[in-house]
């Protein structure tokens, strides 16, 4: 595919989906050409690995061997740290959010919030550094059980919306997705 068409990621993406239909959400997750399998234990592993190439193979798709790695334990996948103990924001998207500076003046903070409106007190820096300090310290996202029940958590305004997909006890289940 010629790069630089407009619609092209969207072609491709719709090509992959096609691809690995009935594998992507149980197998493997896709986005355009970064692909990402997961398995409890090797053999499986394999056996997951097997069917993602022989569909690829069927397709007509290639691979730059040189990109590709294979049976890790750990990966970093569309700006997250993958393991088996969860998610993790990447450390690099970390160390850019504490060094931002406090604003300085209304197109900084517009920059940052989107806002217009500026008047920068203690009270303003206190709530940055306190929102700074919780996106570096995000909690580790869980892989779903799905023998147990989910519990979602949502909020909306006028302007947002948001949610959070959890497991476990109320008021202590742990994060699996956030929207």
């Amino acid at each position: 595919m010629p790069f630089g068409l407009k619609n092209a990621p969207s072609t491709f993406q719709r090509l992959m989906n096609t691809v690995l239909s009935g594998l992507r959400g149980l197998h493997c997750y896709i986005y355009l050409d970064d692909c990402i399998l997961y398995s409890a234990d090797l053999p499986s592993h394999i056996d997951k690995l097997t069917l993602v190439l022989e569909r690829f193979c069927q397709n007509n798709l290639k691979l730059q061997p040189d990109k590709c790695e294979f049976l890790r334990r750990e990966v970093t996948y569309l700006g997250h740290v993958i393991t088996d103990a969860g998610v993790s924001s990447y450390p690099e998207k970390v160390r850019a959010i504490e060094g931002l500076p406090a604003p300085k003046n209304p197109k900084d903070v517009k920059s940052f919030l989107e806002r217009r409106r500026f008047h920068w007190t203690q009270e303003q820096e206190f709530a940055f550094q306190t929102l700074k300090q919780k996106l570096i310290s995000a909690p580790l996202l869980q892989y779903p059980d799905y023998s147990k029940p989910f519990i979602l958590t949502t909020d909306a305004c006028n302007y947002a919306v948001g949610a959070i997909l959890s497991q476990g006890e109320i008021g202590k289940d742990k994060p699996i997705a956030y929207a």
